[in-house]
């Protein structure tokens, strides 16, 4: 039995429910004509990204150059980032990158678009830069379609660069808004003279409504190779379509009502969502993890009628699956509660 076998704590990935997940999202996909250029930060797991494209997928999306770097060095040839690289180290970096890999990195100011500039001169060989473009989600991107604009003239007229087109990272349930924005920008931009070849949307959380933003040209989903506990509060899915969890093993019971798991904050993270809780238990479905430690996890057994024991092992579904994964070195592969498999984490650490 899985429970008796493995050392905890530890993240299990079930094999069957990661392939349902795909294959789910991808003929979503094809059947809107929507490109997936999945993010890889979710599992950073060469084998799976493999998958996603053996799926259809065109490529992949990495947020940091130490994710990118990972992933070329497993095959993967078809590469984007989605962040402001600055700096002559990284800058360095990229350029190592572009020379191996088919690359396409983000923009949204006029110092990045510079460093960009300034690092690659090669004409015949240039790096596509997309614009990235707030369209309410308030973190990165410019504020208006004509900041955009004079963004893609910028990287126009660097002979290394090529503007590619535009990318953002949306606000939840405001398609209508996402597409009105990105629509608006792509025809300003257009009009100028500049060609707009690419408008990469992103995010799991609205996926099942991307095709809404009609101006999308490819759809950058991450949980939803996992899905966690709030994905499923978002409506997206439900907790049998969590892939992942985190065993782990009670080793205290001081009171009737309370139990202590060792998985803490440095096992599944302390992000909250809309559920109550840092994560469900399982085969306590009625049990509330009311709070973490570092090495601790309470547990609030009050609305159980059975109760685990000492030494019992349970597996936890937590919160947000794409910090998890970056907490543990490597990842259990199951099947029908069978271990098939032992992976390390690739790209964990690489924040870089």
């Amino acid at each position: 039995m899985l429970t008796k076998t493995l050392d905890t704590p530890c993240v299990v990935i079930d094999r069957r429910i990661v392939e349902s997940n795909l294959q789910r999202a991808q003929a979503y996909a094809d059947r809107h004509g929507l490109p997936l250029r999945p993010h890889v930060k979710t599992h950073k797991l060469p084998l799976f990204a493999h998958r996603q494209i053996a799926l259809g997928a065109v490529g992949i999306t990495c947020q940091k150059l130490g994710e990118a770097e990972v992933m070329a060095d497993a095959g993967i040839d078809d590469i984007f980032i989605p962040y402001n690289i600055l700096g002559a180290a990284k800058l360095d970096r990229l350029a190592m990158l572009h020379r191996r890999v088919t690359l396409s990195v983000t923009a949204d100011s006029a110092e990045t678009v510079a460093g960009y500039a300034a690092r690659f001169a090669d004409a015949g060989r240039r790096l596509p830069v997309l614009v990235e473009c707030d369209t309410g989600g308030g973190r990165c991107g410019v504020q208006t379609a004509d900041e955009a604009l004079a963004l893609a003239r910028q990287i126009d007229a660097a002979p290394g660069l090529a503007f590619e087109g535009l990318m953002t990272y949306p606000p939840r349930a405001a398609n209508e808004t996402v597409e009105a924005w990105l629509a608006g920008a792509a025809a300003l931009i257009r009009a100028a003279g500049l060609p707009v070849n690419r408008i990469s949307n992103g995010g799991s959380p609205g996926f099942y409504s991307a095709a809404e933003v009609r101006s999308a040209t490819e759809h950058r989903p991450g949980t939803y190779i996992y899905s966690d506990r709030m994905q499923v509060s978002l409506g997206h899915g439900t907790l049998a379509d969590c892939a992942l969890t985190v065993l782990a093993t009670v080793v205290s019971r001081p009171t009737p009502e309370r139990a202590i798991l060792d998985a803490g904050s440095k096992a599944l993270a302390a992000d909250t969502c809309a559920a109550p809780g840092h994560g469900h238990i399982v085969e306590y479905p009625d049990a509330l993890i009311s709070g973490l430690s570092e090495e601790h996890a309470t547990v609030d057994l009050s609305a159980c009628a059975a109760r685990p024991a000492v030494g019992e092992k349970v597996r936890v579904i937590p919160n947000h699956v794409c910090v998890v994964s970056n907490l543990f070195d490597a990842v259990t592969l199951v099947e029908d509660g069978v271990v098939v498999d032992r992976l390390p984490v690739a790209a964990r650490g690489r924040v870089d």
